[in-house]
């Protein structure tokens, strides 16, 4: 990650960064790969990291709480207090605001608290923004703000101008993204808050929660247990998945160059089908791992697909994928494997 974005990290000598979201997937590489740049490169910098549950994360990553440059601070994102002081530094250079639930639990459950977690919480840390003149601000967003993707759309492009079904409550967290996508460019043409947008489709890589509701994760944690891996559906929808030194590789280039109020779609182009991916997943763990796929295709249908076209991001800011998918397999498999030797 480091060698690959060597000539953008000069952007953030002595800076003072604010995240929100910084204890999660993403989270915890944005605070792993900012850790390392700032050694490396000698920036100086700062972050401060707002987040609901300091001790649960001091657990899961004591050398990130450790590193005097990053510092907790406790709130939650629809309320932290900015204006009376109650921040340790109320002026920074750069926000990344990537705190949303990754539950879809809470997304089917209780539709409104996500709702009002990324919209409320959105328009926060926009405040904070203006706050902060002259600071650059990123918004991790989700393909899903482009609601159904057509199966005949190989890849969806930045353009594609469908959406969710804004009547079904299950839209709630797409419906939310959309919304605080509107909220960034409104901030940057009423008060020129340097709002960029990373639209982030699906990962795979050390951290990625084992037992949620990504697929990739659950296929990697039977295969790694010696359990067959189950596919629920047909094996047929199409994905893709970026591994997240690519992904913080995209983030920080997008923060530090990317334009104001415009989105970049972030993830691989390498399409997969559910149930191949079960396959390559168990070949390249566990050879002779069994994958049972549930459901049969019915014939005739087109696949569901959820892939992103990167053409912006290459032709803009030069963004590619290094890490393949049988790499990034590979790469997070092993990770599983010595964490649990230590």
């Amino acid at each position: 990650m480091l060698a690959h974005t060597a000539g953008v990290w000069e952007e953030f000598r002595g800076a003072s960064l604010f995240i929100t979201g910084g204890t999660g997937f993403f989270g915890h590489w944005l605070l792993s790969s900012f850790a390392a740049a700032n050694q490396r490169f000698g920036l100086r910098a700062r972050a401060l990291v707002l987040t609901r549950d300091a001790a649960g994360f001091e657990k899961r990553a004591p050398e990130l709480v450790r590193d005097s440059a990053i510092s907790l601070h406790a709130g939650d994102v629809r309320s932290f207090d900015f204006l009376s002081g109650d921040l340790p530094s109320s002026k920074f250079s750069h926000i990344i605001h990537g705190a949303t639930p990754a539950s879809a639990a809470l997304n089917a459950e209780r539709p409104l608290e996500m709702q009002d977690i990324i919209i409320e919480g959105t328009r926060r840390v926009l405040d904070l923004a203006r706050q902060s003149p002259g600071a650059k601000l990123l918004l991790c967003s989700s393909g899903a703000v482009y609601g159904r993707q057509p199966p005949e759309i190989e890849r969806l492009s930045e353009d594609y101008g469908g959406g969710p079904d804004c009547l079904d409550p299950g839209s709630a967290y797409a419906e939310g993204k959309r919304l605080a996508e509107l909220a960034c460019a409104t901030y940057a043409r009423q008060y020129e808050v340097q709002a960029k947008i990373a639209r982030c489709y699906a990962f795979l890589g050390p951290h990625l929660p084992p037992d949620a509701h990504f697929a990739a994760g659950n296929f990697l944690r039977d295969a790694l247990a010696g359990r067959p891996i189950r596919v629920n559906g047909d094996g047929t929808p199409y994905r893709s998945y970026l591994h997240p030194t690519d992904l913080m590789i995209w983030l920080w280039t997008i923060l530090a160059r990317g334009q104001t109020a415009r989105a970049y779609n972030v993830g691989s182009e390498e399409a997969i089908g559910i149930g191949d991916l079960a396959r390559l997943i168990a070949k390249t763990v566990a050879p002779g791992t069994r994958v049972e796929i549930l459901r049969s295709p019915v014939p005739g249908k087109l696949s569901a697909r959820y892939v992103p076209s990167t053409a912006r991001a290459r032709g803009e800011l030069g963004l590619v994928e290094r890490i393949g998918l049988e790499e990034a397999i590979q790469r997070t498999a092993e990770w599983h494997r010595t964490r649990k030797a230590g």
